[in-house]
């Protein structure tokens, strides 16, 4: 067993079984997993912010920052490495009210980009586990496609 962390404005994917795709402190950012249960390809991206449209040079060296482009980037890797759209698993965790307060709802505002973003190409999101006030954790098990939040020491899958 392999364990790939996924940082904070990151994305990693496998095609081993063996491996477990993490990331840790989903706030108000945003945690999506993606795997297609026939190739055995699958991955994860944290995304801090909603939309690159004003991100200038930070959409462009890191495109996995933004909802509406690290989702896309996600997606074409794992469709190089063998998924078809089609069969594509799609969950969600994160997205927290972090503050307690409207101030700047990020978690709200990233989850309505990829809930957006998801439409606009006639895809349907399977789970989630998204809001409240907590952290959570994400897991993307490669052997089954298994996705599990933990969040103040209890898990549910998604």
């Amino acid at each position: 067993m392999a364990l790939c962390v996924v940082n904070i404005s990151d994305m990693k994917f496998s095609q081993s079984g063996e491996d477990i795709i993490v990331t840790y402190s989903l706030g108000s950012c945003l945690g999506v997993t993606a795997y297609d249960p026939e190739a055995g390809v699958g991955g994860m991206v944290h995304c801090l912010l909603p939309n690159s449209k004003n991100g200038g040079r930070r959409s462009r060296d890191n495109p996995f920052m933004f909802v509406n482009t690290g989702v896309v980037c996600l997606v074409r890797a794992l469709i190089e490495h063998g998924a078809e759209k089609s069969r594509l698993v799609f969950k969600a965790a994160g997205c927290a009210n972090m503050r307690g307060d409207g101030l700047f709802n990020t978690g709200a505002r990233n989850f309505e980009a990829l809930l957006g973003l998801l439409e606009a190409n006639d895809v349907a999101l399977t789970a989630s586990n998204v809001g409240g006030t907590v952290p959570r954790t994400l897991f993307l098990y490669m052997d089954t496609g298994r996705t599990v939040v933990r969040s103040l020491g209890e898990e549910t899958e998604l």
